[in-house]
């Protein structure tokens, strides 16, 4: 009973953790949207679609307009957005999207993390020819939806890739892929068609793989949790299998 009640609140601890640093993040998107432009959800797109990733993990509603009043305010601070890439250990890629109020304490973090692992940081765009930037939009599928009908419709969106997967709850979800440029224009064709998107973001998907043995794929591991927890990165890639 001691063992089963300590594994349930160390995984209760877990998720509140994991939300915590997804709320951040989110946060921070929202922030950059607001600067960007304004913070009107009916004419600021990239506003409207991070208030939107932010429903899809439960980010409270008062949570949301408070990130959306302060980034509103004269003198709140702004966010850069940078990317770092480099290799880690055993010679795996890894690519870093951060959103910054300090560049230099930024840059010297990475740096010392790749250090420490025995990696090394690169010069960016080094990682183009590995990871190429992607829209990702993910939805319901209903039993109403027909995927092939669905497939044809979106292909002036600029659909290059339509799938299923299962969200952590075993539930069927869309999948949607274009190319980075076509973002704006696929999530135009989806809110024009009534499609209540759970999440729309702009990921990497890797061109490549990098095999490693199970001992050096925990090194690598250890290098991107370790990046994951800097208060300044917004999401971590590699290509590791």
């Amino acid at each position: 009973m001691g063992r089963a009640f300590e594994f349930r609140k160390e995984r209760k601890f877990k998720r509140w953790a994991k939300m915590a640093v997804q709320f951040t993040r989110l946060g921070k998107e929202i922030a950059i949207a607001v600067k960007e432009g304004g913070p009107h959800l009916e004419s600021n797109s990239r506003l409207r679609t991070a208030v939107q990733n932010g429903k899809a993990v439960n980010m409270p509603k008062d949570r949301i307009e408070a990130a959306i009043k302060r980034a509103s305010e004269k003198d709140s601070k702004g966010y850069e957005e940078h990317v770092y890439e480099g290799y880690g250990p055993h010679g795996v890629p890894i690519l870093i999207e951060t959103a910054t109020d300090n560049t230099n304490r930024t840059v010297a973090n990475i740096r010392s993390y790749f250090a420490k692992a025995g990696g090394s940081l690169g010069k960016t765009g080094s990682l183009d020819f590995i990871f190429q930037r992607k829209s990702i939009f993910r939805f319901a599928a209903g039993e109403e939806l027909d995927v092939e009908e669905l497939e044809l419709e979106l292909i002036d969106g600029g659909l290059e890739e339509l799938y299923i997967e299962e969200d952590e709850e075993g539930n069927d979800v869309v999948v949607v892929q274009t190319s980075f440029e076509d973002f704006g224009n696929m999530q135009k064709l989806l809110e024009e068609k009534g499609i209540d998107v759970k999440s729309a973001k702009l990921e990497r998907i890797n061109l490549s793989n990098t095999e490693v043995s199970e001992e050096a794929s925990a090194e690598v591991m250890k290098l991107v949790d370790k990046i994951e927890e800097d208060d300044d990165v917004q999401a971590v890639y590699h290509n590791m299998v």
